[in-house]
C-alpha cells in the first residue's frame, strides 16, 4: 500500500516541476507569455507598447524558477518528518507569489 509520506513528497515533487515549467516557459518565450498574465492580456496594444514585454517574462520567469525550490526542500524534508515539508513549502511557496505579484504590481504602472 502506498504511504502517505510518499504521497507528500510526490506532491512537492510534482508541484516543483509545474512551476519550474512555468518559469521555464515564460523565461524562453521571448515575450509571447506575456499575454498569460492576467490583467496584462487585457490592455490594448497601445498600453503594451509601453512595456518590454521580452525582460518583463524573463524576469517572471526567473522568479518561477525559484519558486519551485521550496517544493524540492520540502520533499525533502517530508522524508524525515511527514507533512511538514509540505506545508513549510506551501508557506514560502504563498509568500514568494505575493512578493511577485507587489513586484508585478510596481513594473507594470503605465509611465
Amino acid at each position: 500500500m502506498f504511504e502517505s509520506f510518499y504521497i507528500y513528497i510526490m506532491s512537492d515533487l510534482l508541484m516543483a516541476l509545474v512551476t519550474f515549467l512555468m518559469g521555464l516557459y515564460f523565461y524562453k518565450s521571448k515575450g509571447k507569455a506575456a499575454n498569460l498574465l492576467s490583467g496584462y492580456n487585457r490592455r490594448s496594444g497601445e498600453e503594451r507598447k509601453n512595456f518590454d514585454e521580452d525582460s518583463m517574462c524573463c524576469c517572471y520567469g526567473k522568479r518561477m524558477m525559484v519558486m519551485a525550490i521550496p517544493f524540492v526542500a520540502g520533499a525533502v524534508i517530508d522524508v524525515f518528518w511527514e507533512g511538514i515539508g509540505c506545508a513549510l513549502a506551501w508557506g514560502v511557496w504563498i509568500i514568494l507569489f505575493i512578493l511577485l505579484l507587489v513586484k508585478r504590481t510596481k513594473t507594470e504602472k503605465l509611465k
